[in-house]
């Protein structure tokens, strides 16, 4: 059974002390885990404070979890130090890989959909949840390229590999939206071929437009595709804990949290008693 926490942000250095200070009505925060994974420190002691008044989920951006190179334990061990002491309600990462021969690339490079790499990130994700001891979620990237030996479309292999390891989904919407404007499919199909009990989380975002090619940037508001997409997935999926996330270009807390109220307006729209449904 999914949990559903509401509707939360992206926890950025920027705006740690107007959450402190300010205790605004967010539901949730999500924190992107290697920024915490040094004991100590001011982004520790901010969190720490955080926490006590905000259910906290941990987003990672380096498992490197369809790599080839072996897993890194020191990197998993840390993280599994963070979990134990921040108690999120969830973890997750990327459908992707981001090292290549032990060289960390700094970008999520998409995998080829072929059985053997589904086979293959299947098996790394088992191994992480064992070592983790809880499932994690995984989130679909944006891509730009695609592959000559690909045997299945992005979300069949999406599905696939969910329910073959048995993990939850981390859908992000804006990504859905780029991908499918890069590779001219629709996004509907995306949405329609997924399986609503894998699906426990949203990302929102913005984007760059460029015309021929769009490039997930998150530095911009969540443009009005994205927002009709996003109404499209409540429908499908229904209460889903959904958050904005903004990592270049970062504007006012005020700005992001009145953002975020148009994610609740939309999803009150759609689901009419969405707010009863928040657990604590």
């Amino acid at each position: 059974m999914k949990k559903f926490l509401g509707f939360g942000l992206g926890l950025r250095t920027n705006h740690y002390v107007d959450v402190i200070e300010q205790k605004p009505d967010i539901d949730w925060f999500e924190i992107i885990s290697e920024n915490y994974m040094v004991a100590g420190g001011k982004p520790r002691y901010y969190l720490d404070a955080i926490k006590e008044h905000y259910p906290i989920v941990m987003h990672g951006v380096s498992m490197s979890i369809g790599s080839t190179d072996p897993l890194n334990m020191d990197y998993l061990k840390k993280l599994k130090t963070l979990i134990a002491d921040v108690q999120p309600e969830w973890f997750s990462d990327h459908l992707c890989f981001t090292s290549v021969g032990g060289i960390n690339s700094h970008d999520l490079l998409p995998m080829p959909y072929t059985e053997e790499s589904l086979n293959h990130v299947v098996n790394r994700i088992k191994q992480v949840q064992d070592f983790i001891g809880r499932p994690m979620l995984l989130e679909n990237v944006s891509s730009y390229l695609t592959y000559k030996t690909d045997e299945m479309n992005e979300w069949q292999f999406y599905r696939e590999v969910c329910e073959q390891a048995d993990c939850k989904m981390l859908l992000d919407i804006n990504n859905i939206y780029v991908s499918a404007r890069n590779h001219d499919f629709n996004a509907m199909d995306y949405l329609q071929s997924l399986n609503p009990e894998r699906i426990q989380q949203f990302h929102l975002a913005g984007h760059s437009d460029f015309g021929d090619y769009v490039v997930d940037t998150h530095d911009h508001d969540v443009p009005d595709p994205v927002w009709q997409l996003y109404r499209e997935a409540l429908k499908l999926f229904g209460p889903v804990s959904t958050m904005i996330e903004r990592d270049a270009n970062i504007p006012s807390f005020a700005d992001l949290e009145a953002e975020l109220n148009v994610a609740r307006s939309i999803a009150e729209q759609c689901i009419p008693d969405i707010r009863s449904q928040i657990e604590a």
